[in-house]
């Protein structure tokens, strides 16, 4: 039985080898203007050639964090780096990549990697070249009310962490993936350009291939059209273009969600100190959180109403300044006392087993001393998908989920989508199935879905929470924040959870 396997998978894995120069019957390519970028691929004998539709294996729509994420992975894999892969996207980074460079300030829009992002970043290669960049590691994390009512520490140690998660930049983690594909013998062809229509149903026929008849090879593909004139075909369209995602308005799947009537101002601060930890305070409009971006540089993610936003956007540089230390320190309410509750008070009965950060007293965060960075403001909203798979089409990232930034777990949802379907792809490959089949799809949908619902439930119960300023459910918050801080099985649940592990945030 296992000879048989093995075999399978060595022929499933060699018609993939094969050179794939396939058209779509019953449509005619369309030659580009002569002012259209051309595809980039790592074949240059198949350029040039204006009249042909060219046939993929994947198609992925969206060259960003999450898009790039899913191509590298299935370059690292044995069972998928043989597949020909298009990535569909006329962000100009992909063909130039900006040149980073150190002495410049930090991007406002940054990412918090998890450990378990970080891991699979490293098993597929590309966290090498986010190193050669500035990061920051931080293992502290302090959370607290303006109320003064509570507050909790959380330390990697309490979790046997060497650290909670890593702050970077977008443009490197994007250029850092980049760099891992460039550097991988791998069936690449870049498109810079944007979808403009999807026909589903439109059958193939391989001039070249030598296992026609293979699984792999069987069945439609689906037709996309680009906005340069061209088009080209694919067995399995994944839609990792974001919230608007195109694909997902063209392929039918409907979705669920609201806005928060809120928005969120990021920026880029500067210290006279390097930050070493995170911090986030609940306002009564709505969280602020000073993250460490590395040197002495660190970044702001304010949320309050769309008044608000627009205002602290447009007001002097040394205004905003001062709101973001009141914000972080004095402002709307006192300090926590450390020892509320933890010297002799209702949770005391709790110390033989408290954590190492549960002992630590209540920290001001490192004052700003000024704005390093344009400031920025983006709309916030909450939408899931109903589906996340259809035939030869599925959805990733923030196209398949978009969460409140109040944790940063936003773009670690859409890496745990990228990874998690570039498994699914390889365990199809490997029986010989279709990779644009609903049935091999859907097992990527049944493993994510539960994850990220989890997740967004969470996320969206801390927002409704924190949004009403009402006496008895202070009290009720400074309790969570206190009982968070001081009952340890609790607290290593937490921290395990926000690091990208799959168990929820209960006495386990």
């Amino acid at each position: 039985m296992n000879r048989l396997i093995t075999r399978k998978i060595a022929e499933n894995v060699n018609c993939l080898k094969a050179p794939q120069r396939n058209f779509c019957t019953g449509v005619a390519a369309k030659i580009p203007t002569s002012n259209s970028a051309q595809p980039t691929t790592d074949h240059p004998e198949e350029q040039g050639v204006t009249n042909k539709i060219h046939q993929h294996d994947v198609a992925i729509v969206g060259g960003g964090l999450v898009g790039l994420a899913l191509a590298c992975s299935l370059a690292s894999m044995p069972l998928t780096k043989h597949l020909n892969v298009a990535i569909i996207d006329s962000n100009p980074a992909l063909f130039s990549r900006p040149s980073i460079k150190k002495e410049d300030p930090p991007d406002p829009r940054v990412s918090t990697v998890t450990p378990a992002s970080i891991s699979l970043f490293k098993d597929i290669g590309a966290w090498k070249y986010v190193e050669q960049h500035r990061h920051a590691y931080f293992d502290m994390m302090q959370v607290w009310d303006y109320t003064g009512l509570g507050y909790t520490k959380y330390n990697a140690k309490d979790a046997n962490k060497d650290y909670l998660g890593c702050v970077v930049e977008n443009r490197v983690l994007h250029s850092s993936l980049l760099s891992c594909i460039q550097d991988i013998d791998f069936q690449k062809t870049i498109y810079p350009s944007k979808l403009t229509t999807l026909h589903r149903n439109s059958s193939f026929v391989g001039v070249e291939s030598k296992s026609s008849a293979s699984p792999l090879d069987q069945g439609h593909s689906v037709k996309l059209d680009l906005s340069d004139g061209s088009s080209l075909c694919a067995k399995l369209v994944v839609g990792a273009d974001g919230s608007k995602s195109r694909i997902r308005e063209l392929a039918g799947f409907t979705t669920s969600g609201w806005s928060y009537s809120q928005n969120a101002v990021i920026c880029t601060v500067e210290h006279s100190i390097e930050n070493r930890g995170a911090w986030q305070r609940f306002l009564p409009a709505g969280p602020i959180a000073l993250l460490p971006v590395g040197d002495n540089f660190s970044n702001i993610v304010w949320t309050m109403n769309p008044k608000e936003a627009t205002d602290r956007k447009t007001m002097s540089e040394d205004d905003f300044v001062k709101d973001v230390n009141y914000a972080l320190d004095y402002g709307y309410g006192p300090h926590p006392k450390s020892s509320t509750l933890g010297n002799g008070g209702i949770l005391s009965w709790f110390k033989p087993d408290v954590t190492l950060s549960a002992a630590e007293c209540f920290e001001v965060p490192p004052k700003v001393t000024k704005l390093a960075s344009q400031r920025m403001v983006f709309p916030l909203s909450l939408m899931h998908a109903n589906n996340y798979a259809s035939k030869n089409v599925v959805l990733i990232g923030d196209a398949a989920h978009t969460v409140h930034p109040l944790a940063g777990q936003g773009v670690n949802l859409g890496f745990g989508d990228a990874f998690a379907l570039a498994k699914v792809i390889a365990e199809g490959i490997a029986v010989g199935t279709n990779i644009g089949e609903v049935s091999l799809l859907r097992k990527f949908e049944a493993e994510r879905k539960p994850a990220n619902i989890a997740m967004m439930a969470i996320l969206d119960g801390f927002q409704k929470a924190y949004s009403v300023d009402f006496g008895p459910l202070n009290i009720l918050r400074a309790a969570a924040f206190n009982g968070a801080n001081y009952i340890s099985p609790l607290k290593r649940s937490i921290i395990s959870y926000a690091s990208g592990e799959q168990k929820l945030p209960l006495f386990t």
